[in-house]
Order: structure tokens, then sequence, then C-alpha cells
């Protein structure tokens, strides 16, 4: 349990009221939907055929077993969205991430944010019941420099379930926050983390990693007795080092596809670090892949071959893990679109007939229709911008690759999607009734090309530095701007049926509802409103925050309540909106809205800050040089390229940590910080700090020399920062 609550909260009195439902009820498939009778009547919801129990509870990260995002709720519709009001909120304390997807079940709201700090509170009030806070960045070493936090949790008969940073797998009574079993799901002293949410089935949970971005990772999914926390099966991702023996014939099948010797660097990627779902219809479950380790194929696998499972969905038996089938989007895969996107399950009226499928919205900017019970490749068209392959090939169902979209050389090309992909982690969602899926859609491209030299001598960076044999070439080129927009997509037609252009690269995961509601934050700060059917946009609130987690719905004493958690966590200034939302300033949120809410959020104080200089401090070019070579190396994906970053840490050049060589050595060397996020990095030298402390000094006054105006009286320093100050 937590020792001491994070943040103070605000509750508003709420009015009694009253609902309707609306006289017309959409149909899929030509199945009549109706009203279950006392249920409906009661508490304003309606059950689709194949619907969880419950429909009030969102128990899994989509809410139930198909993963949809989708509630059969419609106490809060299209027709009384203009009534939507805040409940109440509550203040979280700055940290690197609360992009997360809370759960609620039985009136009860679980949620995790940054490391694995679950909290449940009452969804009516927002009282805080309990917290447990597994201390993951004291355990996660060098861990922590890679990722930045959990990204969802799981339920099950009473028990809430966490992964952990440094590789854990928790339980913890629902009721009372105590902890029940905790297993380590990751190898001791491997470079494996866990951001992405556990999944919860069949009296079991299952779990994969993240880490093949950065150092040698071989990927895997695991399961567990959700009661006692014994392992149930294991299930690797790609094979290891033939003369080690392979774990069974699936991964001896998978080692014909990989050529040259893959295994030198330890592993070769296809971890599963997003999403999973389980299938009731056939007992599976189903999960992606993620891509190689390196991206570059030429590099970890010279001489071809399709490299299994990398960027693939597997689905195997939820009982004993064994593999039933695969569907490989990306063969050989180069360019980081994996396969680690949400997957949601629906029937889909194909050829006629409903069919079970598997729905994909690709961060190669292809949307995917899979049959769910064979892995055979329905349809595959483009929703985004896609330069790397003309198509698909329905009967291969292998991409038609554009002639120059491997990059073989130095020569830098711009290809899209870049590594952002057309659709990431932000999850999408799909309506039954309207029959569209809801995609928060990014257009931005990437520069790729070979690296300088022998391939076959290529070596990686040591100490979690990002590893991909992908250069940016000698000379660039620009990248055009970044857009992103809100897609619905008809997977039966695949076809766009509306399109509404967003602000910014990257903006939230969607939800929708039987109301005729999509739901999406969004990086300008708006919770927004859209009709699912046509894409009008109905209601919008002003979070003061971005919004990019995941809203939810859900019942509570017969009221159906919103919850989302606000907060914007970007890689250094990605987030194509400005000012960007600053680490120390911006307020992270639990939000929640019913219909005739009164609460209201406080005004904002500020929203940027100064930079920070010493006049007496002389910037020496040499060691500000070496600082470069340090920035460079360890501190864009959180603190930016050129130190500017936006929510995922602080902007240094603001920060007034590196103005004393105590205080940022105690924070780099010494690990200071590291409760907080900030990982420590003992490797650096005296000389490699001091250069650091000049580079900053150095951006710093370059970025006050752009303003429009030059600051008169820029901050100045005061006494060493304090123990509590973050750098992430």
């Amino acid at each position: 349990m937590d020792r001491a609550p994070l943040g103070s909260k605000r509750i508003a009195s709420m009015k009694r009221i009253g609902y309707r439902l609306p006289a017309l009820l959409l149909g899929l498939l030509g199945t009549t939907l109706a009203l279950t009778a006392a249920s409906a009547a009661a508490r304003g919801s309606e059950r689709l055929p194949g619907d969880e129990a419950n429909p009030g509870n969102w128990v899994s990260y989509g809410r139930a077993f198909s993963e949809n995002h989708y509630s059969p709720l419609r106490q809060i519709n299209d027709g009384n969205i203009s009534r939507l009001g805040l409940a109440w909120y509550y203040d979280l304390r700055p940290m690197a991430s609360v992009y997360t997807a809370p759960l609620a079940v039985d009136g009860v709201l679980y949620f995790a944010v940054g490391y694995s700090l679950v909290h449940a509170m009452d969804a009516q009030t927002g009282k805080l019941l309990w917290q447990y806070d597994p201390q993951a960045p004291q355990a996660s070493g060098k861990k922590l420099r890679g990722g930045w936090g959990i990204r969802g949790i799981a339920y099950s008969e009473g028990r809430i379930f966490t992964a952990t940073h440094d590789g854990r797998l928790i339980a913890i009574d629902a009721k009372s926050g105590k902890l029940l079993w905790s297993v380590l799901t990751t190898e001791p002293g491997d470079n494996r983390y866990i951001t992405s949410a556990p999944w919860a089935f069949n009296g079991k949970v299952a779990i994969g990693h993240g880490g093949s971005d950065f150092e040698p990772v071989r990927g895997y999914v695991t399961a567990y007795d959700a009661k006692t926390g014994k392992r149930m099966w294991r299930f690797w991702t790609v094979p290891g080092n033939p003369q080690d023996g392979f774990e069974n014939e699936t991964m001896k099948m998978a080692a014909s596809s990989w050529r040259g010797d893959w295994w030198r660097f330890g592993g070769a990627g296809g971890t599963v670090w997003g999403a999973m779902a389980y299938d009731p219809q056939f007992n599976r479950l189903y999960f992606g892949t993620s891509n190689g380790w390196p991206w570059n194929a030429r590099i970890r696998g010279p001489g071809g071959g399709d490299n299994l499972f990398l960027a693939s969905i597997v689905a195997v038996d939820a009982d004993t893990g064994r593999y039933a089938w695969h569907y490989q989007i990306n063969p050989s895969e180069v360019w980081d679109y994996d396969a680690c996107t949400d997957i949601e399950l629906a029937t889909l009226a194909i050829d006629g007939k409903p069919r079970p499928v598997l729905l994909q919205a690709s961060k190669s900017g292809f949307f995917y229709v899979v049959d769910r019970q064979r892995g055979k490749l329905i349809s595959a068209e483009k929703f985004a911008k896609a330069t790397w392959a003309e198509r698909i090939d329905l009967a291969t169902g292998r991409p038609v690759e554009r002639p120059d979209s491997r990059f073989q050389g130095t020569e830098p090309q711009v290809i899209f999607p870049g590594p952002v992909g057309a659709h990431s982690s932000q999850a999408m969602s799909f309506n039954p009734v309207t029959g569209l899926a809801y995609i928060p859609a990014t257009e931005l491209g990437g520069v790729y090309a070979d690296p300088e030299g022998d391939l076959a001598k290529w070596q990686p960076k040591p100490n979690m530095a990002i590893n991909t044999g992908i250069a940016r070439g000698r000379k660039p080129p620009q990248v055009p701007p970044g857009a992103s927009s809100l897609v619905a997509w008809n997977p039966s037609t695949q076809q766009a049926v509306w399109t509404v252009p967003l602000s910014g690269i990257v903006n939230g995961s969607t939800t929708t509802t039987a109301g005729n509601l999509v739901l999406q934050g969004q990086v300008t700060g708006a919770l927004t409103v859209y009709a699912a059917d046509n894409g009008r946009k109905l209601w919008s609130f002003d979070a003061q925050t971005a919004v990019i987690g995941q809203p939810i719905t859900y019942l509570a004493s017969g009221k159906q309540y919103v919850t989302v958690i606000a907060g914007w966590r970007g890689m250094g200034s990605s987030s194509g909106v400005s000012p960007e939302w600053e680490y120390r300033l911006q307020p992270r949120r639990v939000l929640t809205f019913v219909l005739d809410g009164a609460a209201k959020l406080p005004p904002v104080q500020m929203r940027t800050s100064p930079f920070v200089d010493d006049a007496k401090f002389v910037v020496d070019p040499q060691q500000a040089a070496i600082g470069a070579v340090v920035a460079g190396t360890h501190c864009p994906l959180c603190h930016g390229v050129g130190l500017g970053s936006g929510g995922t840490a602080p902007d240094l050049r603001k920060s007034q940590v590196p103005l004393s060589t105590a205080a940022i050595t105690a924070v780099l060397h010494d690990g200071a910080l590291v409760p907080m996020g900030m990982p420590k990095f003992d490797e650096l030298t005296p000389e490699q700090i001091e250069g650091l402390r000049h580079f900053i000094r150095q951006k710093a006054r370059e970025a006050i020399a752009a303003q429009p105006q030059a600051q008169e009286s820029p901050a100045q320093p005061g006494a060493p920062a304090p123990a509590g100050t973050q750098t992430k």
C-alpha cells in the first residue's frame, strides 16, 4: 500500500437524472437487436449477440473478450450528449506516463499509471479506496532507460493483475489492494521490460514483454494460473540457436525461415509488447509480434527468409499455448511495422455468410481482415498513406512491395509510414451496430538508409541505446510535416465512410457505444464525441492537457459514466502542437463524466515556463561537443532531440539541475531520482557529465535567442534542486 496519497480530489454533487432510449435500433447483418427487458429499462443498456454478461462493466483492455472498445450502453447517446458534464476529477502527481486504460467493475474504477502504480476509486465519487505501489523503478536497473510506464491492467474473479517495468506479473486483491502473488515473468538479468496490459481468460493470465528496440531480446508470451501465479505455458515467438535445440516443432518450423547466424545477437526480436485477444469460440489466444532486432533484416538475417514469427498475428490454444496458426503481415520486416496494434474480434458478412474474423489496423497503413478459424487473409486495403507497398496479394497474403522500398544502400529515402506508424498503440474501436472501425490514424514518413560500412560487421551500441541498424543517411531528405485524422472504416467494404482531420501528429484512443457515439481524446486538450454513423461533432470538453489514454464507459448505481485519464506522453516534441505540453506544468487527471454533471476544473495557471540560464556560466565548445555525443546517445528518447522534450521528461533547457555539477551528478551517476522514474547512467565519466552541462547551456541559449523577443530576465539559478525534482 502506498504510504501517502498522491493527489487531491474535488467532487461535485450530482443531480438525479432520467434517461431515455432512442426509438430507432440499428441492425447488423440483418439481425434485429432488441433491448433486454428488465436490464434495458433499469440500466439504459442493450445486449448484443455474443456480448459477455454484465454490459455495465468494463473488465478488459477493450471491455470484453471481443476487445472492440465498444460498449452496448446507450443511456448517454447522440440525443442527450449535450447534457454530459464533469462529475468529478482527481489530480495525479507528475510522472512519465498516464497513457493508460482504466477498468470499471461493479461501481469501482481501477487503473494503473506511471510505473504500475495501481489505484482503486469509487466510480461515483472519486474517493480513493486503495493504492498499490510495486516500486518498479527501483527494481528496473537500466531497463528504466526504455519505455515509460504501464498502459493497462486486467481483472478476473476479484483480482487485479498488473505487470511491472522490471518484469514482474502481480495479482492484487481487488477489494483490499493487498498483494496476492508476484512472479518474475522475464529472466533475471535480461533486457526485457513490460509496458503492456496482461490478458485474463479461462482462469489464466497472459503477459508478453518489450525491449527489442534496444538490446538483444527473444520474444515470448507466458500464461500463469490466475489464482496461484503458477506458470502454465510459454510460447516463444522466434527460434533460438539451433545448437541449443528447439523448444518444439513450431520453433523448428520457424527456424527454416531464417538465414545466417541470426542468434548471434542473442535474440531476434518478435516481442509481444501490445494487444492480445481471447476467443471463446475457438478457445484461442491471439497476439501480435513486433519486428526484428535489429530492424535491418540484412543485418539480423543475411540471405533472406521470412523470419517467422516477426511482425505476425499468432493464434495459440488458450489452455496449452500450442501453435494453431499465424498470419505474417510483413515477411522479413525492415521498417518497424510490427503487428502489435490492437486485435479486435467480430463477425462480418463475407460472401453473404457470417464469418468470424479478426481485425487489425496495422502500423503499415493496411487494414487487415483475417479469418479467425484458419488464419487466412480475407482482405487488406490502405487506410492511410503507405508508399512501401502497392497492395497486399490476397492469393498469397504477402505485400507487393515497391522496388525501392527496402532502401538498399546509404542513400536515404523517405517512406510512408515511418516508425511512428499509420496506427500504433492508441486503440481503435469497432461498433457492431454501425459496422465501422474508428482508427486514430497518423500520416508521417520516416527516413531509411543502411548504415555505412560492411553490414556483416555492424555492432550494436551498449547501454540501452536504440539499436535499429537503420541510418538516416549522409544528407537525409526533409520529411513532410505530420498529420493525423479520425477514420471511420468499413471492414466489409474496406473503404473509409467518413474522416475527421485532427490537429497534431498523434491523438488518443477511441471508444464507441450503442448510443451512436465515438469518443476520442486529442493532443490539443479536448475530449471529443462524434456521431458514430456520420462523424458529426457532438460534444467537446477542455481537459487542459492532452488526452491520449483510452476512454471507457460503465454503469454505477444505474447511471452511465465516462472516465478517461488525461495527460500527454510524447517522445520529445512529438505532439505536433505548439506550445508543447510541458512535463512539469501539464496536469495529469482522472476525469469522470455523467449526464448533468456540474463539476468544474480550476483555471489553468501556466502552460509554458521560461528557459533558465546562468550568466556566469561560460560554454566551452569542446566540452559542449562531448556533451552533444552523450545527449545524442542517451537522451533523445525521453528528453527529445536537442533536449526540447514534451510530456515524457522535462525540458532540460528549463531545468535548474544542470546548473549544478553536484546536482546533475547525483541524478545521472548516483541515481538520486530513480524512484521518480529517472534512470541512472553510472557509466558516464565526470568529463562526459560536465560536457553535458555545457551542451545543455548551449541549447538553452540558442532557444532564448530564437524567441521572438529575447527574455530580458531569464530564470536565474537558485539553490540546488531538491531531491523531489524530476528530470524524467
